[in-house]
């Protein structure tokens, strides 16, 4: 298996990062979401995203890699969602190149978005999941220990499509 070393992004990242994101949409939701709406998925306005994410910290942002070569990242902040209390972090974003599917990676990274929920005073750490994301649902509940919210399950609009998403929740520690 391979070793991962997670550190915060830098500017620097941003194009890996961007690279990522749009290879893992691809790849995971292919045949999930409609074609319209992955076609807004672009690297140009992806990187642009995650650069100034990156430099304004919102969401924080960390890279996992191997080698030497980013093979992931998570970005995590204090909860969006609205009412929520001051000490409910959230997964904003944690995406793996899908080589490194299964490998640790994705684990590597939410130990080290935990960390940080835990530095920022979180106790609570929540994320939202499209339903039909079984390998995300799966990764989330069994490895990373969430679980569903069921009243929290919702539609949403993406393009053409209208798709079932459901908040995930556990403790920080």
């Amino acid at each position: 298996m391979p070793s991962y070393i997670v550190r915060p992004a830098t500017d620097r990242d941003a194009q890996a990062i961007a690279q990522i994101h749009v290879a893992t949409w691809q790849a995971a939701y292919t045949g999930i979401m409609p074609d319209d709406h992955m076609a807004k998925m672009t690297l140009e306005k992806r990187q642009a995203y995650w650069s100034e994410a990156i430099e304004f910290g919102e969401p924080q942002v960390l890279v996992a890699t191997c080698d030497g070569q980013v093979v992931g990242f998570v970005g995590y902040d204090r909860s969006r969602d609205a009412k929520s209390r001051a000490t409910v972090g959230e997964i904003w974003a944690l995406y793996v190149s899908p080589e490194h599917w299964r490998q640790g990676a994705g684990l590597a990274l939410w130990d080290g978005a935990r960390d940080g929920l835990k530095d920022e005073g979180c106790t609570q750490v929540t994320l939202w999941v499209l339903l039909q994301n079984e390998r995300a649902l799966a990764f989330f509940e069994h490895a990373a220990g969430f679980k569903r919210e069921m009243p929290t399950l919702k539609t949403v609009d993406f393009g053409s499509a209208k798709l079932e998403e459901i908040r995930l929740k556990r403790a920080v520690d």
